[in-house]
């Protein structure tokens, strides 16, 4: 359950750290599309959306998949461009340049990556230069709707005139609400850019990672980044003359997003200004105490332990079985982290941790929302 980079030959020179105006654009348009997905937005999305012209956004519906559902690598255009090493612009005009740079089949892929294509990051032929792939993609664009297709038929057949609306659409997005909120963030986000490539450069790339966030590791060892983060399959590897690129962005918290597309640029859009309330537990950890409860054996022995503190030997006569069977029972849920044990003169009494228990709802949404 997690997304690997692998950094083999990486130099620490090519690893940089910089807030993109696009990027943080796609994030506003998913917050728009989404506002479940970030309930400390709602002040803005409310704002936002009473003040939005109505022809703009019927226009955000057009191709609303590219930020609805995930985060579309056409945020990112700088880690398609062949140098692998490319930064965002500092201003929407520069990378929407960038944008221009992708050739037809790296736009057209990454436009329709998720929801129009069989696989991600496998660098196999595409639906504008193998006639089964198109097939296939028209297809998949057809169950997500007539509205999908209608857009993927206008890609494929005219990948300039898509471009041609994208960059116009976006632009007006931009007058409509981003340069507002851009000026507010751009301040925060390079703070936060010049503090990580501090650590970058004082302390070392685990500790910048561990600071972008918790769910993020380096084994040095292995030259691998692990993200736990539900994913598709491995990323792809950077290679000596490839880079990593971390951004910053304020408006996509919680997500935390990689791009691991064959042959770009690897990059890391990772979330600040928004501290959880609590470390959450990785996605391994949350797996096992969804499942410990998901016993109607347990779930009736958590009833019991979320009221008082119990002996197995009072468990055990309360639910008539056996005390090695409570025994073991108690055991998944000591292991998964919902209960603990205390002693009283000769018995061993335990509890539900009923603050952990309660948190797993936020924490289990918090976990697919990464």
């Amino acid at each position: 359950m997690s997304v690997h980079i692998d950094i083999t030959g990486l130099r620490p020179e090519r690893v940089a750290v910089v807030p993109s105006p696009l990027a943080e654009l796609g994030m506003a348009l998913h917050a728009l599309s989404e506002p479940a997905h970030h309930p400390g937005l709602q002040g803005w999305v409310t704002g936002v959306t009473a003040r939005l012209d109505p022809h703009l956004a019927d226009r955000m519906c057009e191709a609303d998949f590219l930020w609805r559902t995930t985060f579309s690598d056409l945020f990112l255009p700088c880690a398609g461009l062949p140098d692998r090493g490319t930064l965002p612009g500092g201003t929407l005009a520069e990378e929407l340049d960038l944008l221009d740079k992708l050739s037809d089949e790296q736009f057209v892929d990454a436009a329709l990556e998720f929801t129009c294509t069989p696989g991600y990051g496998s660098g196999g032929p595409t639906a504008l230069s193998d006639p089964e792939v198109r097939r296939r993609t028209l297809d998949l664009a057809a169950a997500r709707g007539p509205q999908q297709l209608r857009f993927s038929e206008r890609l494929l057949a005219d990948p300039p005139a898509i471009r041609a609306w994208l960059r116009q659409f976006l632009r007006d997005c931009d007058e409509a609400f981003l340069a507002e909120a851009w000026s507010r963030l751009r301040h925060q986000l390079a703070a936060d850019a010049r503090h990580k490539t501090d650590l970058l450069r004082h302390k070392g790339m685990a500790e910048a990672l561990a600071a972008v966030s918790s769910a993020i590791t380096l084994d040095e060892e292995a030259a691998r980044i692990t993200v736990d983060k539900l994913g598709r399959d491995d990323g792809t590897a950077t290679g000596e003359s490839g880079g990593l690129l971390l951004v910053p962005t304020s408006l996509g918290w919680p997500h935390l997003m990689v791009l691991y597309r064959h042959g770009w640029q690897p990059v890391l859009h990772y979330p600040v200004g928004s501290p959880e309330l609590a470390a959450p537990p990785n996605l391994e950890r949350l797996a096992l105490r969804m499942t410990a409860l998901s016993h109607p054996v347990r779930m009736r022995m958590c009833r019991y332990l979320a009221r008082s503190a119990y002996t197995t030997s009072e468990l055990a006569q309360t639910h008539g079985m056996t005390a090695p069977e409570i025994s073991r029972h108690l055991a998944v849920l000591k292991k998964a982290g919902l209960v603990t044990t205390r002693r009283r003169g000769r018995y061993v009494l335990h509890q539900l941790d009923v603050a952990v228990v309660a948190r797993l709802g936020s924490e289990f949404l918090e976990g697919i929302l990464r």
